[in-house]
């Protein structure tokens, strides 16, 4: 592909996450929007790779007064404050991101519904981060008032692992103090190990 093409082209791009979904249809529909193959990137996600070698590929090529054009705009990123983040800075460099199948198809172009579309997704994103943190604020408020400790629950009850320390101090085995305790040899190891950084 050379890069010496004039500005202003379309560029497709096509994702899928899981190696059992199918790129034909976002394809088809890119096809369908006007978009020739050879400007179609696409990614498929394989095991537990992260890597995105189609849209580091489009983001390459991409010049000002290009635009990016997805099936659907949750295409772009793994959650939607990675899509928003994107498109800012694909924004930052004068190319714009246009989805085709949305409930309300975004273009971030036109200067009227585009951009509003864009704008309230952000306010959605900066909304749900402001009622998570109302979320467990009240539940670490309720927590505290009913005396009960907000966070992760203490894998093992106190007694138990100072029981385990008694047990140690008789000179049992790990494999016995963890049968006796039923605490694992792991957490047992974490637990015992405190007392000898502290002197115990």
């Amino acid at each position: 592909m050379q890069s010496s093409e004039p500005t202003g082209v379309e560029l497709g791009y096509a994702r899928v996450s899981t190696v059992k979904q199918n790129l034909d249809r976002q394809i088809a529909a890119l096809r369908d929007a006007g978009i020739p193959a050879e400007h179609i990137y696409t990614d498929k996600k394989t095991g537990a790779t992260v890597e995105r070698e189609g849209l580091d590929g489009l983001l390459k090529y991409a010049r000002r007064g290009d635009t990016l054009v997805v099936y659907t705009l949750d295409r772009l990123g793994r959650n939607l404050r990675e899509v928003l983040n994107l498109v800012h800075d694909l924004g930052e460099r004068g190319i714009g991101v246009r989805s085709i199948a949305d409930p309300m198809p975004i273009n971030t172009a036109d200067e009227g519904m585009g951009r509003i579309a864009f704008l309230l997704l952000a306010l959605f994103a900066e909304m749900e981060r402001t009622f998570t943190a109302e979320r467990a604020a009240h539940a670490r408020a309720v927590a505290e008032a009913s005396g009960r400790r907000a966070g992760r629950p203490v894998a093992h009850p106190p007694e138990k692992i100072e029981y385990a320390r008694l047990l140690k101090g008789q000179n049992l085995s790990l494999g016995a103090i963890a049968e006796k305790t039923g605490i694992p040899k792991t957490s047992l190891t974490r637990y015992l190990a405190t007392d000898q950084g502290s002197g115990a």
